[in-house]
């Protein structure tokens, strides 16, 4: 956690926490609190719902976390009976990583006292995550598609949720949860505090506060949108063909260990990944379309340091944090603006120092653009200069920036789709040109085409079938051997008859 000048307004002493808590946060090294904890704990704790905006990485789940275990600390108990362990406080995120994470920091706030917590997100067997809930918990963290199965299945009642908490509330509409978000809060009592929390705020948000939360109390440390001051941010014009070696470049020449490589696409993704690990990078993939057990394996990998590159989409540009990450690629320009915020802030993370890498072709203007209007700030393109390794070029994974997006599963839309456009299905549906170009730079020579084929000039002809391999018309009387025959029934009464 970024440590700023300590006094009596913004330490963690002044707050007044339980004994409990207090231990908890010392254990975890906090002294002083950031500017959205400093705002927003002391208004959690009277009961006033809240909207609060801050840059990402600035402790926003403390922020919500801490008050919220202390005012439910009066409904803690030592009982084993679940009807004594009711869910008291909602807590829901867009994505699984983010929900796995923040149920961890939670249980790392409440070790010390007797309140329980789980989360339950998609991409995993539900019986765990159902025994868990019947055994009662005060604290829920969880993903809305995964949620409503439990409702629809009566393994969880949410009849006396006194907090409900929407983090990361921009991700979860942009990508469709809307009308989840309705069907979880109509289980929901009326009379309940709500937070609403995110980087961003967009009209849409503001429109959600105004039909779910009563009287907010506006929290913005930060000008919306706003990237942290510690991010250094370069943007450098590449070709389509030359961002993977300017990728390798870049990272050989300033000596990164780790970073974060975003894709617009889970099949550009998994290409890239594949391309990367081939030259010898000890790298992970991380898209829509890996399991969850691959996934939570690929994330605790990079943060122990066993991964040097996470290959990602935007599924992971979302409020991962993860400590003294030096570096973040941007292989391709997010389609959406305030994405490209949300992945520059996976580093300098904490007050850390952090590098952001984009590289822009030409078909990317007009999304450098939309993030000039977004941070209001003028974008500047550099050259980069690398040397050309043609043997290398035919593997060498193209930008998938032109695939359009699309959604997963239920409980977790993805960032785009894995299938390509029309036009640019795969590298053999270039023009003809370009394969003649091809083959003059790297020698690659495509295959013949074969002339005047008669197999392929002359027209369909139906097979002649005789009348021995004609199949016979099937026998009207005859049963099928699925039916079975009926049984006889003793009559009840007689007929008169």
């Amino acid at each position: 956690m970024r440590q700023y000048a300590p006094d009596m307004t913004t330490s963690f002493s002044n707050l007044q926490l339980a004994p409990a808590l207090a231990r908890a946060v010392a254990e975890m090294g906090y002294e002083s609190m950031t500017p959205i904890q400093a705002q927003a704990i002391p208004v959690v704790l009277t009961g006033q719902d809240v909207m609060g905006a801050a840059q990402t990485g600035t402790g926003k789940t403390a922020a919500f976390s801490l008050p919220l275990l202390q005012r439910l600390l009066k409904h803690e108990n030592s009982s084993t009976s679940p009807a004594r362990h009711p869910v008291r406080a909602l807590v829901l995120l867009p994505t699984r990583e983010l929900a796995d994470q923040v149920a961890q920091q939670i249980k790392q706030y409440a070790v010390h006292t007797n309140l329980r917590s789980a989360v339950v997100f998609g991409g995993m067997d539900m019986k765990p995550q159902t025994i868990e809930l019947k055994k009662g918990v005060e604290v829920l963290v969880a993903t809305p598609g995964r949620l409503l199965d439990h409702i629809e299945a009566k393994n969880v009642v949410l009849n006396q949720v006194e907090y409900v908490v929407l983090d990361e509330a921009d991700r979860m509409l942009d990508i469709g949860f809307l009308p989840d978000l309705q069907r979880i809060l109509s289980h929901l009592p009326k009379t309940r505090t709500t937070l609403l929390f995110s980087a961003t705020f967009s009209t849409e948000i503001k429109r959600l506060a105004g039909s779910y939360l009563q009287n907010p109390v506006t929290i913005e440390v930060a000008r919306p949108n706003e990237t942290a001051a510690t991010i250094t941010q370069q943007f450098y014009s590449v070709s389509v063909d030359d961002k993977y070696n300017a990728l390798r470049h870049l990272i050989k020449a300033n000596g990164m260990k780790q970073a974060f490589v975003f894709c617009n696409s889970k099949l550009g993704c998994a290409r890239l990944a594949r391309s990367l690990e081939r030259d010898g990078f000890r790298t992970s993939a991380l898209h829509g379309d890996k399991s969850q057990d691959e996934r939570l394996k690929a994330l605790e990998g990079f943060k122990k340091g066993e991964v040097d590159l996470l290959v990602c989409t935007d599924v992971a540009a979302r409020g991962l944090d993860i400590k003294d990450v030096p570096a973040v690629f941007n292989f391709d320009i997010p389609f959406n603006a305030e994405d490209y915020v949300h992945r520059i802030g996976r580093t300098g993370r904490a007050g850390a120092l952090g590098h952001a890498i984009s590289f822009v072709s030409g078909s990317d203007q007009r999304l450098v653009g939309d993030i000039e209007k977004l941070l209001k700030t003028k974008i500047t393109l550099e050259n980069v200069t690398v040397e050309q390794d043609r043997s290398r070029e035919r593997r060498e994974p193209r930008s998938d920036s032109r695939e359009p997006r699309g959604e997963s599963s239920r409980g977790e839309r993805s960032e785009s789709s894995s299938r390509p456009r029309e036009g640019y299905a795969s590298r053999d549906a270039r023009p003809r040109e370009q394969d003649s170009r091809r083959s003059r730079e790297v020698g690659y020579v495509p295959a013949p085409r074969i002339k005047n084929d008669p197999f392929f000039d002359k027209p369909y002809e139906a097979p002649v079938r005789s009348a021995e391999s004609a199949p016979a018309a099937p026998d009207p009387l005859r049963k099928s051997a699925n039916i079975k025959p009926k049984r006889v029934m003793a009559a009840l009464f007689k007929s008169t008859t």
